[in-house]
């Protein structure tokens, strides 16, 4: 949980530190942005590849290896003289994040009965949307008072924590030999359905999240003073989604994914359409905070259930087409904007993640089954 905590908060870390940064290291507002989109696009394009490499090596040689990983990265970026070398110091951080996800999954559930599992996975996703409530405000924070180097750094020292514990405490065994190596119901097509959603949902949730800020200014006309503390409204209400979905992933897996992406279509689609009064503003962004964090839990939980393989290969695919789906959604999010404005964006957001909803509806209609061959109906 810990680990977790901190690698979400090193990927956004540089979020509020952006102005000191690049006043520091003599570089524009975009291209410090690059420290937080690069790193997305590393996780998105890494994922896959590295499970792959390294699936024959313990888990508890790759656990350490990541976090040894971010510790590195953590106290390179923190000395980093320029620009280039804080860029290329988060790239080893990015990599441990690409695997960490498919790797910790079936590691700590594996640790367990399989009638608690869902609620060890929401265990770790409550922890790592404590980055956003928690670690990013109080980074952004110790950066404005203290410089934005310290903040950098802190993340090794809890990776070193991290990594002795772990290196020291899990057991080693062959990763194929693991409790949670393969899925209880393997189903390709509903692997693929899950895919399909978890990616088209976070598109839309990016497309319109990257500019809550203009949304909640323009479209709604809040202060900037306010703007922030219902940034903060948005990170709870996505903590209290996490620790309430969690309870029912054991229960209902496949029905709590399909239930967070429908009232995350609901939020985005509500702020759109009634985003210009401040009240109905602020139900409809809890609505979408609430949500956010779920759909990527419920569909990790999921890839636990459907595998048609390893889950960790599994698991990496689904973090690589989230992380995908997130680039993907900035993207369209910055060429929407100047054309559809704010509402604009969310209105796309809301019928992708809709979509979304639609695609997880379908995979839970039956397969017609096929007629055996050279059998006949009687004729009348």
């Amino acid at each position: 949980m810990l680990a977790a905590f901190t690698l979400n908060t090193v990927e956004s870390l540089p979020v509020g530190l952006l102005e000191p940064v690049a006043r520091s290291l003599r570089v524009s507002l975009p291209a410090a942005g690059l420290l937080v989109t690069g790193y997305g696009l590393t996780v998105a394009v890494a994922s896959v590849p590295l499970a792959h490499v390294l699936r024959a090596v313990p888990r508890r040689h790759v656990l350490a290896g990541l976090l040894a990983a971010l510790v590195v990265s953590g106290v390179v970026s923190a000395l980093a003289p320029s620009y280039g070398v804080l860029l290329a110091a988060r790239l080893p951080a990015a990599l441990a994040q690409a695997l960490f996800w498919a790797v910790m999954g079936p590691v700590a559930v594996g640790l367990f009965a399989p009638g608690v599992r869902g609620r060890v996975v929401g265990a770790l996703s409550v922890a790592g949307s404590l980055a956003l409530v928690l670690g990013v405000p109080a980074a952004t924070w110790l950066g404005r008072h203290s410089g934005w180097r310290l903040p950098f750094a802190l993340p090794a020292a809890l990776g070193l924590v991290c990594l002795v514990t772990i290196a020291v405490l899990l057991p080693t065994s062959r990763p194929e030999e693991e409790p949670a190596a393969y899925a209880a119901g393997p189903d390709g097509r509903r692997f693929a359905t899950v895919l399909a959603a978890g990616f088209l949902s976070a598109t839309g949730a990016f497309a319109g999240y990257t500019y809550i800020v203009a949304f909640l200014e323009r479209v709604s006309g809040f202060a900037p003073g306010t703007v922030s503390a219902l940034l903060s409204v948005f990170g709870v209400a996505c903590l209290a989604g996490v620790s309430v979905t969690a309870v029912l992933l054991d229960r209902f897996p496949y029905a709590a994914l399909t239930a967070a992406v429908a009232v995350q279509a609901v939020g985005m689609l509500g702020l759109y359409a009634a985003g210009g009064r401040p009240g109905a503003a602020v139900v409809f962004l809890v609505l979408t905070g609430g949500a956010l964090g779920p759909v990527f839990m419920a569909a990790q939980n999921a890839m636990l259930h459907c595998a048609p393989g390893r889950t960790d290969l599994a698991l990496a695919a689904n973090s690589g087409c989230y992380n995908a789906g997130i680039a993907a959604g900035a993207t369209l999010g910055s060429l929407l904007l100047p054309h559809a404005g704010p509402r604009g964006v969310f209105l796309a957001g809301g019928l992708l993640t809709a979509g979304a909803c639609a695609v997880l509806l379908g995979g839970h209609l039956p397969r017609r089954r096929r007629r055996p061959a050279g059998r006949h109906l009687p004729r009348r």
